[in-house]
């Protein structure tokens, strides 16, 4: 019997591993929150793919460390990154790597936890969405509208309304596999 997967998932291996075993289970872990969030904004103006190709990189370069240690990254080291075919080269994306740490951090100072932050925009529920075949899923909602702002307040940068509703499909806010898909009632678990 064939896997049913979303319209939007090519037979390209990491594509399917990524559907199959992450994209849309609900998340709480920090350090995994925090690399989502950042990758989802790395995607803006390009393909989920080619932020997928280079996930390797931004792990070794930044996830595979301590928020704290990312924050204290100073410029030079973060032009040194750009020598790196396997990041996205945009200094202004990288940056906000380092400017996101920065915010992460100080949401904890103000006493607000970063993970119960995040899924506050959907009061700790998994939305599960109708969503048929080649894509009816919104691109934004009021919450991701909400969760771009708060967040651009709180000094997060690349973080706008698009971007949000990715991170929350990405890390299981929102379900939003294709009815048709077998990766749809399995998310939850």
């Amino acid at each position: 019997m064939t896997t049913q997967r979303c319209a939007w998932c090519s037979e390209d291996p990491l594509y399917i591993a990524y559907h199959d075993t992450e994209w849309g289970k609900p998340s709480f872990d920090e350090q995994h929150l925090f690399e989502m969030l950042c990758l989802e904004g790395q995607q803006a103006g390009l393909s989920w793919i080619t932020v997928l190709k280079k996930r390797a990189g931004y792990q070794q370069h930044f996830f595979h460390y301590p928020i704290a240690q990312i924050a204290a990254l100073s410029d030079l080291e973060l032009e040194e990154k750009l020598q790196d075919s396997g990041l996205i080269r945009h200094l202004g994306k990288l940056t906000a790597i380092r400017e996101n740490a920065k915010a992460w951090q100080r949401l904890k100072t103000q006493g607000i936890h970063p993970v119960e932050f995040l899924w506050s925009f959907v009061q700790g529920q998994i939305s599960n969405n109708d969503v048929a075949e080649y894509r009816t899923a919104p691109a934004q909602t009021a919450q991701s509208q909400a969760m771009s702002k708060a967040l651009k307040k709180h000094g997060f940068k690349f973080v706008g309304p698009t971007t949000c509703y990715a991170l929350m499909q990405a890390i299981g806010m929102v379900n939003d596999h294709e009815n048709h898909c077998d990766f749809k009632h399995t998310q939850a678990e």
